[in-house]
């Protein structure tokens, strides 16, 4: 697993062979970032990572500036990686939780400017993350959601679906409440 931009890209990361989490790739990611750079100021935004993993979307984010990075994931191994990693790169502007994703969504009481889901692509329930997510009053108003799936779903039923990217076997829907096309949320880089 490697950092693709920002401060800490080309870090390489490996998780033993136990464990169990898909990655996302490195050509999803760098192609993700390109947009959400384009769009995005990350130095005030909040940022949590549903279905953590490997932690790779997040380093991202911290990569890159992000004031915090909040990752729940449910697995004890995933987590002990994701604590290695951060404190080998020495990161505090982090936390991390262990528990059920859906849970955490029930129970959140904070709101992000920035969700990423990455959810095995084999999990029940998997249809009904943006729900979870978009009525759990987590998402900040001008915020957006992604939500990293195969290609067996489509999401552009959903009201407040705005556009999917396809890269190989990787698929990014993203949700925002605004009403117009915009994704953009609190802090555009444009316009400065």
């Amino acid at each position: 697993m490697r950092i693709v931009g920002g401060k800490y890209k080309g870090r390489i990361f490996s998780p033993n062979k136990r464990f169990s989490s898909r990655p996302t790739t490195d050509m999803a990611k760098e192609a993700l970032f390109n947009i959400l750079s384009n769009r995005y100021e990350f130095s005030a935004l909040n940022i949590l990572d549903l279905f953590s993993g490997t932690g790779s979307i997040g380093y991202e984010f911290i990569s890159r500036g992000a004031e915090t990075v909040t990752f729940v994931e449910l697995h004890s191994a995933h987590t002990q990686f994701i604590r290695e990693v951060t404190e080998k790169l020495d990161i505090n502007n982090i936390r991390i939780i262990r528990g059920d994703a859906f849970r955490f969504l029930k129970n959140c009481r904070e709101q992000f400017d920035i969700i990423f889901a990455d959810p095995p692509f084999d999990l029940p329930g998997i249809g009904e993350i943006p729900a979870a997510v978009l009525d759990s009053g987590v998402l900040h108003p001008d915020g957006l959601f992604i939500l990293e799936h195969s290609k067996s779903f489509s999401f552009s039923h959903n009201p407040y679906f705005k556009e999917m990217r396809m890269y190989g076997k990787v698929h990014f829907s993203f949700f925002s409440f605004q009403t117009n096309n915009s994704t953009t949320p609190l802090n555009p880089t444009d316009g400065d």
